[in-house]
């Protein structure tokens, strides 16, 4: 019998009554009549017997059998509202309410940083994604989501693999597009010894990459990574956190900065390596709250090589177990976090306590987002606008900016 999609899952998933409970049928959209075998809760194999006026011939010959995109089925504007839809619905479950600014979605082909699978063949050598909820490693020679620079990466990473890779383990080689050239970190792989060392600083070379690690260690660097945040260059540490595409970042950090208004006393709450604290040091002085030394380090080398910024200070605290108090925010005009997926809870307790004037809140989980939300919202705050912004291009993964005000 043919199942109506009801609604999607925040995972992307179709939705669907089931003789048990709900079914879950990925692929699917919003109206669409599917048919299929149930397994458990999934219809893992569904037919379309309706297909939405939405649904689109995906752009990408790799999709279906690559795990690296679920949503390319579905129309650009029906992702954009859906995704907006996500971030609604998860202030609403809050009983939150918020204007939502039209949202921004990065280009295809523009993803800068990913994480291959790799190993070794009897034909020599495979490198892509695993395959959707698989050990198989899919071969993506015309992926429509990452930069043209990571791609033109592929004949190094398969010169890496050779080297690293054995018939019986794979290894997990992570790529970031950098202006010095390809950073890349390659984990699990065999222990390197002096002639392998060699090998790779001949590589490195070769190929014209800026840093190689190895199992966690630099082993060979032709020039510093280089990243460009606002103007301002930074050189980050090995598997520092960097926004996933170019024109996301830019949009974010825009967004950032209009939300801050003129404050000139600004905080920033898990600062990384500086995506907001540089911009915002050219308008006004600027404390960076991180939990990790080498990101703090490399921030406060960016400022210093910096012209004409304002005075930019950092101290490492783990803002989990131990959050900026409101002692410790006085006299201070805004506070900017960016959190990671779990949120902040324990910092947003904190915050509510606060008289600040302006909160802007960087999130890339509606979830916790919504949760923390409420937190700010409980004690006085307003919402004054969210700005959805979408970086990971057909998928189900949501960002967003939202300022929170306080009179």
């Amino acid at each position: 019998m043919p199942y109506k999609i009801k609604h999607l899952s925040i995972q992307g998933d179709g939705i669907t009554d089931g003789p048990n409970g709900p079914i879950y049928i990925p692929f699917a959209l919003t109206g669409e009549l599917v048919e299929g075998e149930i397994d458990g809760n999934r219809i893992p194999k569904p037919r379309i017997v309706e297909p939405s006026s939405d649904r689109v011939k995906a752009p990408c010959p790799h999709f279906k059998t690559c795990g690296g995109c679920s949503m390319q089925h579905a129309s650009d504007t029906f992702l954009a509202d859906w995704k907006t839809n996500v971030v609604r619905n998860a202030l609403a479950a809050h009983d939150l309410k918020s204007e939502f600014r039209p949202i921004i979605t990065s280009p295809a082909q523009s993803r800068r940083r990913a994480t291959f699978a790799a190993q070794r063949t009897k034909k020599g050598v495979l490198i892509g994604f695993h395959g959707r909820a698989s050990d198989t490693v899919v071969d993506i020679p015309s992926c429509k989501l990452l930069h043209p620079d990571l791609m033109a990466t592929m004949p190094a990473l398969e010169a890496l693999t050779k080297i690293g890779a054995s018939r019986k383990a794979g290894i997990s080689i992570s790529v970031t597009q950098s202006a010095a050239g390809s950073d890349v970190s390659v984990l699990d792989a065999k222990e390197a010894g002096g002639p392998m060392m060699v090998e790779l600083g001949a590589l490195v070379e070769q190929f014209k990459l800026s840093r190689l690690s190895w199992n966690g260690e630099v082993v060979a660097m032709r020039a510093a990574p280089v990243q460009t945040f606002d103007g301002i260059t930074v050189s980050p540490p090995v598997s520092a956190f960097l926004q996933a595409t170019q024109s996301g970042q830019i949009a974010i950090t825009k967004t950032v900065l209009e939300a801050v208004g003129d404050a000139k006393r600004i905080v920033d709450l898990f600062a990384g390596c500086g995506t907001f604290s540089l911009p915002l040091a050219k308008q006004a002085q600027v404390l960076a709250v991180e939990g990790e030394a080498p990101l703090l380090d490399s921030l406060d080398a960016a400022w210093r090589n910096a012209d004409g910024l304002k005075t930019l200070e950092t101290h490492k605290r783990d803002l989990f177990r131990n959050p900026m108090l409101k002692e410790d925010l006085k006299k201070i005009d805004a506070v900017v976090l960016d959190p990671p997926r779990a949120g902040a809870k324990a910092q947003c307790e904190a915050l509510a306590e606060a008289n600040l004037a302006r909160i802007v809140f960087v999130s890339c989980n509606p979830v916790t987002f919504a949760r923390d939300a409420k937190i700010l919202v409980n004690a006085g705050y307003t919402i004054d606008w969210v700005q959805v912004i979408d970086q990971f291009r057909w998928s189900a993964h949501v960002e967003l900016v939202a300022l929170f005000t306080k009179n």
